[in-house]
């Protein structure tokens, strides 16, 4: 006969528990497996050997005593009936607490929770336009999830450089804690736990770097051997499958896999669809298998009814903005190219590319073309970078071609042309870099050096070329080195998150940002800068 009945209430060494589970132990005892329910135990759980308690006392409602409430105007019984109404759990589909977050609220920012809550489960697309709070509308939605007790674990996966910027959102606008597992937190969490315990058993609401996860085939395993309540992907764009591509990349699988492992589902991102209709279904899918039958042939109908994807434009939620959204002005700057930029655009055109060994006019050929025009209408310092590795890969073949010898000769003619212009330290062949720099000085531009709140972004693909502006612009400008700064993807996690920290603070020297595509999605770099150049030519 049970000792205990599971759904009993116990006071075990001073702390009254829910007993959950009762299983023989190897003793001749009992297994109790228990949920904490006094305050200082509340929200764990335990194990305990009947054979090991001095004492166990299994709490009788038939012995309940009634206290008379003898406080003024029965301020305790209102107090404790507060607190139990708190602590309930809401069934319904309404918005209780996540209305309540440090924020200026919105009537749309609630509509993907009341949509995702009227689902059995709690799975959704949120795929607004820039600039109108996903991460707000995911953490109203967690807040809700968390209040009706289905919100204990959270795991939000992210990019490196957004790491800390979400965590700090989360945190203070609705005071949801995430413990942030970087490269550094993550070592440090693996040295002080045993080798064969999984990390994300350590972490009930802990935030991630995707990539950390995909470079590391060891996490798998754990992610496989853990359950979440709530998992959200940031800028899943990234995580779909691409169209032409046979396989699934690292962060696909990743994100199939996470998918199941929890019950809620958030993805994120201003722009899920790529223009391939296989690319968008396999985001459907990590929501529901069974949403598109066929990923190559469907409609929106096929999954609009199913509460699966909410998606808002700046013009669908005008009428709901007190403020009118600030309009982007663009302004597209046109310069001719110098002779020698002709020069070596000529000399770009005469190299006979090579693919296996032999020239052949095709568009593999052309493919190899059109790179080294992407480099060089980056800067010729990026083209000139990526010259020297393909003279370099070339010269290093052991029974290299006729035409493999053909094609570094005419590399070796296009590389002293981009020298001529990059060896320059004026740079004044260089005719988009010029040009940069007169409308930098231009008065109607409005930017200048002095001024710590108006700072200046610069973008580009290149990180050579992001290398070359960076020392140029600091001679030609006359900055100091501190307040020119380069962030890129090969930076790592910590670094990426520190200086978009300091760019952030006014107290910062840094007054030019040069940034690689790792900006591209969602860092908020707008609190004191509202001028982006765009350096490389539009592809």
């Amino acid at each position: 006969m049970l000792p205990i009945a599971p759904g009993a209430r116990a006071v075990i060494r001073n702390e009254e528990w829910l007993v959950r589970r009762v299983d023989p132990a190897t003793d001749g005892g009992w297994l109790l497996t228990c949920d904490g329910i006094s305050d200082l135990v509340r929200g764990q759980t335990a194990l305990f050997l009947t054979s090991l308690e001095d004492a166990i006392e299994v709490l009788d409602p038939a012995k309940t005593k009634l206290e008379l409430d003898t406080s003024p105007t029965y301020n305790a019984s209102v107090l404790f009936l507060e607190s139990m109404r708190r602590r309930s759990v809401a069934n319904d589909e309404r918005i209780h607490l996540g209305h309540r977050g440090v924020m200026n609220l919105v009537p749309y920012q609630l509509d993907p929770a009341l949509q995702a809550l009227r689902q059995p489960r709690s799975r959704i697309l949120i795929a607004d336009a820039v600039g109108l709070g996903k991460t707000l509308e995911a953490g109203i939605l967690a807040t809700e999830l968390i209040q009706r007790g289905r919100g204990k674990r959270i795991l939000v996966v992210t990019q490196k450089a957004m790491l800390t910027q979400f965590q700090k959102e989360w945190w203070s606008r609705f005071s949801i804690p995430l413990v942030r597992l970087d490269s550094v937190g993550l070592a440090r969490v693996r040295n002080r736990i045993p080798a064969n315990h999984n990390p994300f058993n350590y972490f009930d609401r802990s935030i991630i770097s995707i990539d950390t996860l995909k470079n590391n085939l060891e996490y798998r395993n754990y992610l496989e051997n853990a359950w979440w309540d709530i998992i959200v992907i940031d800028e899943c764009h990234n995580v779909a499958a691409r169209a032409g591509e046979s396989g699934l990349s690292r962060r696909a699988r990743l994100a199939r896999l996470l998918s199941n492992r929890s019950d809620t589902l958030m993805l994120l991102s201003a722009t899920p669809h790529d223009g391939s209709a296989r690319s968008f279904a396999s985001l459907m899918s990590l929501l529901d298998p069974t949403a598109i039958s066929d990923p190559d042939h469907y409609t929106p109908d096929d999954f609009r009814n199913k509460g699966l994807v909410i998606r808002r434009f700046k013009k669908d939620i005008k009428d709901q903005v007190q403020s009118d959204f600030q309009e982007r002005n663009t302004v597209r700057l046109r310069q001719p190219a110098s002779a020698h930029e002709e020069a070596a655009y000529r000399a770009l055109l005469a190299i006979p590319f090579t693919q296996g060994g032999q020239h052949k006019a095709g568009r593999q050929q052309e493919l190899q073309r059109v790179g080294m025009q992407k480099a060089l209408f980056s800067s010729p310092a990026a083209a000139l970078e990526s010259t020297q590795k393909r003279i370099k890969l070339l010269s290093e073949k052991p029974n290299a071609t006729p035409e493999e010898q053909q094609e570094v000769d005419g590399l070796r003619v296009f590389a002293e042309a981009l020298q001529a212009i990059v060896g320059d330290a004026s740079a004044a062949s260089f005719s988009k870099y010029q040009r940069l720099l007169e409308q930098l000085r231009v008065p109607a531009f409005g930017w200048t050096r002095q001024e710590p709140a108006d700072r200046l972004v610069v973008f580009s693909e290149r990180i050579e070329t992001l290398r070359w502006l960076e020392r140029q612009l600091t001679a030609d400008l006359k900055l100091k080195p501190n307040q020119v700064a380069v962030l890129h993807g090969q930076m790592s996690d910590t670094d990426q998150q520190e200086l978009v920290d300091r760019f952030g603070r006014l107290d910062d020297p840094i007054r030019v940002l040069l940034c690689s595509d790792v900006a591209s999605e969602g860092l908020n770099l707008h609190y004191f800068c509202h001028r982006l150049v765009h350096f490389d030519l539009p592809w």
